[in-house]
Protein backbone atom coordinates (compact mmCIF):
# COMPACT_ATOMS: atom_id res chain seq x y z
CA UNK A 1 0.00 0.00 0.00
CA UNK A 2 2.79 2.33 0.64
CA UNK A 3 3.41 5.27 2.49
CA UNK A 4 0.56 7.87 1.64
CA UNK A 5 1.28 11.66 2.44
CA UNK A 6 -1.26 14.29 1.77
CA UNK A 7 -1.09 18.04 1.58
CA UNK A 8 -2.39 19.57 4.57
CA UNK A 9 -6.39 19.21 5.07
CA UNK A 10 -7.97 22.07 7.43
CA UNK A 11 -10.29 19.06 7.81
CA UNK A 12 -7.75 17.74 9.69
CA UNK A 13 -8.30 19.97 12.96
CA UNK A 14 -11.96 19.70 12.83
CA UNK A 15 -11.89 16.09 12.95
CA UNK A 16 -9.51 16.15 15.48
CA UNK A 17 -12.01 18.44 17.33
CA UNK A 18 -14.93 16.10 16.62
CA UNK A 19 -12.83 12.70 18.21
CA UNK A 20 -11.73 15.03 21.16
CA UNK A 21 -15.71 16.03 21.94
CA UNK A 22 -16.61 12.17 21.69
CA UNK A 23 -14.23 11.07 23.73
CA UNK A 24 -14.63 13.96 27.12
CA UNK A 25 -18.74 13.40 25.70
CA UNK A 26 -18.26 9.38 26.47
CA UNK A 27 -15.93 9.33 29.39
CA UNK A 28 -16.45 12.56 31.30
CA UNK A 29 -13.32 13.36 33.55
CA UNK A 30 -10.97 10.49 32.35
CA UNK A 31 -8.87 12.99 30.75
CA UNK A 32 -7.36 16.21 32.30
CA UNK A 33 -6.54 17.72 28.53
CA UNK A 34 -6.47 16.15 25.15
CA UNK A 35 -3.97 17.62 22.64
CA UNK A 36 -4.26 17.06 18.65
CA UNK A 37 -0.60 16.86 18.44
CA UNK A 38 1.69 15.43 15.01
CA UNK A 39 1.87 16.37 11.74
CA UNK A 40 -2.14 17.13 11.07
CA UNK A 41 -2.48 19.79 13.93
CA UNK A 42 0.26 22.05 12.02
CA UNK A 43 -1.28 24.35 9.37
CA UNK A 44 0.48 23.78 6.04
CA UNK A 45 2.60 20.54 7.25
CA UNK A 46 1.99 17.70 4.81
CA UNK A 47 1.25 14.30 7.06
CA UNK A 48 -0.19 10.66 6.81
CA UNK A 49 -3.57 11.41 6.98
CA UNK A 50 -3.72 9.98 10.91
CA UNK A 51 -4.86 12.19 12.94
CA UNK A 52 -2.30 12.13 16.68
CA UNK A 53 -3.92 13.02 19.81
CA UNK A 54 -2.52 12.89 23.03
CA UNK A 55 -4.35 12.74 26.48
CA UNK A 56 -3.23 13.30 29.59
CA UNK A 57 -4.47 11.49 33.38
CA UNK A 58 -4.12 11.71 36.78
CA UNK A 59 -2.33 8.44 37.21
CA UNK A 60 -1.42 6.11 34.28
CA UNK A 61 -1.01 3.23 35.94
CA UNK A 62 -5.05 3.32 37.35
CA UNK A 63 -6.51 4.59 34.47
CA UNK A 64 -4.98 2.19 32.31
CA UNK A 65 -7.32 -0.97 33.37
CA UNK A 66 -11.06 1.16 32.90
CA UNK A 67 -9.35 2.99 29.46
CA UNK A 68 -8.66 -0.56 28.08
CA UNK A 69 -11.87 -1.60 29.19
CA UNK A 70 -14.20 1.72 27.99
CA UNK A 71 -12.37 2.84 24.57
CA UNK A 72 -13.12 -0.27 22.45
CA UNK A 73 -16.51 0.71 23.10
CA UNK A 74 -15.32 4.39 20.73
CA UNK A 75 -13.71 2.07 18.33
CA UNK A 76 -10.30 2.73 20.40
CA UNK A 77 -8.23 -0.36 20.27
CA UNK A 78 -5.05 -0.48 22.53
CA UNK A 79 -1.45 -1.35 20.83
CA UNK A 80 1.65 -1.97 22.60
CA UNK A 81 4.65 0.02 21.68
CA UNK A 82 7.22 -0.95 23.81
CA UNK A 83 7.49 2.98 24.88
CA UNK A 84 7.00 3.73 28.80
CA UNK A 85 5.10 6.08 30.67
CA UNK A 86 2.37 5.96 27.82
CA UNK A 87 -1.04 3.87 27.03
CA UNK A 88 -1.46 3.66 22.86
CA UNK A 89 -4.43 2.98 21.18
CA UNK A 90 -5.47 2.52 17.76
CA UNK A 91 -8.65 3.84 15.64
CA UNK A 92 -9.24 2.22 12.02
CA UNK A 93 -11.94 2.62 9.61
CA UNK A 94 -12.35 0.47 6.35
CA UNK A 95 -9.07 -1.29 7.78
CA UNK A 96 -7.22 2.33 7.52
CA UNK A 97 -5.64 3.55 10.73
CA UNK A 98 -7.60 7.17 10.76
CA UNK A 99 -6.58 8.32 14.70
CA UNK A 100 -3.52 7.32 17.16
CA UNK A 101 -4.54 8.25 21.44
CA UNK A 102 -1.53 8.71 23.21
CA UNK A 103 -2.38 8.77 26.92
CA UNK A 104 0.25 10.16 29.21
CA UNK A 105 0.25 11.79 32.83
CA UNK A 106 -0.67 14.93 32.69
CA UNK A 107 2.18 16.44 34.48
CA UNK A 108 4.49 15.70 31.36
CA UNK A 109 1.60 16.64 28.65
CA UNK A 110 3.39 19.99 28.45
CA UNK A 111 6.63 18.92 28.06
CA UNK A 112 6.21 15.66 25.44
CA UNK A 113 8.43 15.87 22.93
CA UNK A 114 4.96 15.77 20.46
CA UNK A 115 3.72 18.49 21.80
CA UNK A 116 6.61 20.38 22.06
CA UNK A 117 7.29 20.12 18.12
CA UNK A 118 4.12 20.29 17.04
CA UNK A 119 3.82 24.36 18.80
CA UNK A 120 7.85 24.82 17.05
CA UNK A 121 6.38 23.88 13.83
CA UNK A 122 3.27 25.74 14.53
CA UNK A 123 5.61 28.86 14.99
CA UNK A 124 8.15 28.34 12.01
CA UNK A 125 6.62 27.45 9.04
CA UNK A 126 9.90 27.60 7.00
CA UNK A 127 10.50 24.56 9.47
CA UNK A 128 6.85 22.84 8.32
CA UNK A 129 7.99 23.15 4.73
CA UNK A 130 11.30 21.31 5.16
CA UNK A 131 10.07 18.66 7.23
CA UNK A 132 7.08 18.39 4.38
CA UNK A 133 9.39 18.06 1.99
CA UNK A 134 11.63 15.62 4.10
CA UNK A 135 8.73 13.24 4.43
CA UNK A 136 7.66 13.48 0.69
CA UNK A 137 10.85 12.26 -0.21
CA UNK A 138 11.01 9.66 2.30
CA UNK A 139 7.86 8.31 1.75
CA UNK A 140 9.08 7.29 -1.83
CA UNK A 141 12.80 6.20 -0.68
CA UNK A 142 10.77 3.82 1.54
CA UNK A 143 7.40 3.34 0.46
CA UNK A 144 7.13 0.07 1.68
CA UNK A 145 9.02 0.19 4.84
CA UNK A 146 7.45 2.45 7.64
CA UNK A 147 10.05 1.54 10.03
CA UNK A 148 13.16 3.23 7.76
CA UNK A 149 10.46 5.87 7.05
CA UNK A 150 10.66 7.04 10.44
CA UNK A 151 13.94 6.62 11.13
CA UNK A 152 15.22 8.77 8.01
CA UNK A 153 12.73 11.79 10.15
CA UNK A 154 14.84 11.06 13.13
CA UNK A 155 17.91 13.42 12.47
CA UNK A 156 15.70 16.74 11.22
CA UNK A 157 12.83 15.82 13.97
CA UNK A 158 15.62 15.78 17.16
CA UNK A 159 16.80 18.85 15.91
CA UNK A 160 13.75 20.32 16.24
CA UNK A 161 12.78 18.94 19.03
CA UNK A 162 16.06 20.17 20.71
CA UNK A 163 15.51 23.72 19.55
CA UNK A 164 12.12 23.38 20.98
CA UNK A 165 13.10 22.14 24.76
CA UNK A 166 16.39 24.36 24.39
CA UNK A 167 13.72 27.60 24.31
CA UNK A 168 11.51 26.01 27.03
CA UNK A 169 14.41 25.45 29.56
CA UNK A 170 14.68 21.80 29.23
CA UNK A 171 17.06 18.92 28.35
CA UNK A 172 17.98 17.73 25.43
CA UNK A 173 16.42 14.27 25.34
CA UNK A 174 16.28 11.34 22.53
CA UNK A 175 13.06 11.44 20.56
CA UNK A 176 13.18 7.61 20.31
CA UNK A 177 11.44 6.85 24.13
CA UNK A 178 12.33 3.13 25.57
Amino acid sequence: MGIEIRDYDPQWIERASAIVQELSNALPGAFTRIEHIGSTSVPGLAAKPIIDLMAGVTDLEAAAAPLNAELPSLRFFPQETGMSGRLFFVREENGRRICHLHVVPAATLATRNEVLLRDLLRRHPQYAASYSELKRSLAVSFADDGFAYTRGKTDLIQRYVDEAREAAGLASVCVWED
